[in-house]
């Protein structure tokens, strides 16, 4: 994680938070509290939504038909107010220090997000990014399993030219560690079906006695910072 986080305190203005976005080219800043706890997260999607109800007109009443005069309410309150308090989202995702790399991945998938602050006792320690996860994901193998045997070093490109066979895998997402015939993944997979597809096309290679698989959930549509 990158421990030198930017924040903004609730109590702000939404034009604080934007400069400090644009300084530290980022697209999002954990909002705080006067005690540094972690009450929201204000990102460009909250400010576009401005700029998208800048022009002065109103919502048609047959829509508010629909969605409810509360609703409108909210927009007009997230629209005009210039306080970071009421534009940011307050439903924070966040994770612990010791939450494993693999299930941080998948929740950047489900949720759709870019980063997701890290908290000890509600205070925020750090931030994980999708760059963060791809360079953890692509070395933790290699830094903790010794050099491969001459065996293993021919299994290792059996298995690269059986994972090439795979819909949708490309070389830079999966990295492969062989021990004793031990194959271990770790990467990126945009799915379980293709997850299975790669166990499927490891556990046919020949001198393959175990497949371990270590691939979290980063969809293409993510890759780019």
């Amino acid at each position: 994680m990158t421990t030198a986080v930017i924040t903004v305190a609730a109590d702000e203005k939404v034009e604080t938070a934007t400069a400090l976005m644009q300084e530290h080219r980022v697209s999002g800043l954990p909002v705080t509290d006067a005690q540094d706890r972690i009450v929201g997260v204000i990102s460009e999607g909250d400010l576009i939504r401005r700029v998208g109800n800048d022009d002065g007109t109103r919502r048609s009443w047959w829509l508010d038909l629909f969605t409810g005069v509360d609703d409108s309410a909210h927009d007009f309150v997230k629209a005009r107010s210039h306080k970071v308090s009421d534009v940011m989202t307050p439903d924070v995702i966040s994770v612990e220090e010791d939450t494993a790399v693999v299930d941080i991945a998948r929740m950047l998938e489900k949720h759709r997000i870019k980063r997701v602050p890290v908290v000890r006792d509600g205070v925020v320690v750090g931030i994980v990014s999708r760059a963060n996860l791809l360079h953890a994901l692509s070395t933790v193998g290699e830094r903790t399993l010794p050099a491969p045997s001459e065996d293993d070093r021919e299994i290792r490109e059996r298995v690269t030219a059986a994972l090439d066979e795979v819909p949708g895998i490309s070389a830079h997402q999966i990295n492969i560690t062989v021990e004793d015939g031990k194959v271990t993944l770790w990467g990126i997979a945009d799915s379980d079906a293709q997850e299975d597809a790669c166990r499927v096309a490891v556990e046919n290679v020949p001198g393959v006695r175990i497949v371990d698989m270590h691939l979290g959930r980063l969809p293409g549509w993510a890759y780019a910072e």
